[in-house]
């Protein structure tokens, strides 16, 4: 994880953050444009995510319940300003999984994400904050039906469709059939998942997390591992480690229709 030196302004944050920010060695982290993430260097360590008002309460809520089960950060504080969204957690030891440590084997790396990620929708989860993350991903794919969000380059070489049109049908086709029944991380990416010697130490960026459909996480740990390490060799690794009786390939190709349109 990049850590860049900066000096920020305390009087910007809330005054239930100062005792956190002061004096202390600060350091951006940001990896979107969408939230600032400061790393707080004082005692174990804090990060320090700002953002829209009212866009980090879900992920405060998952975090939070994620925490609960030993699987995420302790969260710390979450509250709003007028314009800005606040969220303290404790730092999670180790490090995320782009580290060199991790990709530097990609095949332990692979086959170490694909069964966390059975763990994690295997999790008993009735104590679930979001209930159903399915209708708000619904609710996201069907704002991309006018094209304006297109990714048609997003899984090139693993899921391709001849033209928008044939990749909103099959997203409209599969829509009906997405299900809510495992707990989700929702954003299944290398560096959301925090390794301590190749063991899970935590999760990160919940935000999109809840109940829904596995396939979504399934796709995104596919895909992240094409991002990251820049070859599709481990498609077919990843889906024999996770466990293939599970996963219905043209479901798969459904959500990837979903993502590209605009999820």
């Amino acid at each position: 994880m990049k850590r860049k030196a900066v000096q920020v302004s305390i009087s910007e944050y809330p005054e239930a953050l100062w005792e956190f920010i002061k004096d202390a060695p600060v350091y951006d982290s940001s990896c979107s444009k969408e939230a600032q993430v400061l790393f707080i260097d004082r005692e174990e360590g804090f990060f320090l995510k700002r953002a829209l008002n009212g866009t980090l309460k879900t992920e405060s809520l998952m975090t939070e319940y994620m925490h609960s089960l030993g699987l995420s950060a302790e969260v710390l504080y979450y509250g709003s300003s007028e314009s800005n969204d606040f969220l303290l957690t404790r730092r999670i030891p180790g490090e995320d999984c782009t580290d060199h440590r991790y990709l530097s084997e990609p095949e332990r790396l692979c086959d170490t994400t694909a069964t966390l990620l059975r763990s994690l929708h295997e999790t008993e989860a009735s104590g679930c904050p979001v209930r159903d993350r399915t209708q708000t991903y619904t609710n996201a794919v069907m704002k991309g039906f006018d094209g304006s969000n297109y990714e048609p380059d997003l899984f090139q070489g693993i899921w391709e469709f001849k033209s928008f049109n044939d990749a909103r049908r099959i997203a409209e086709e599969g829509l009906p059939l997405l299900k809510t029944d495992v707990l989700l991380h929702g954003d299944y990416c290398l560096p959301n998942i925090l390794l301590n010697d190749w063991k899970l130490s935590g999760y990160i960026d919940l935000g999109n997390g809840g109940m829904g459909d596995r396939h979504i996480d399934i796709l995104w740990g596919i895909w992240t591992l094409r991002f990251n390490l820049g070859t599709n060799k481990y498609t077919d690794r990843f889906m024999d480690a996770y466990g293939r009786e599970l996963i219905e390939p043209e479901m798969l190709r459904m959500v990837a229709a979903m993502e590209m349109i605009g999820a």
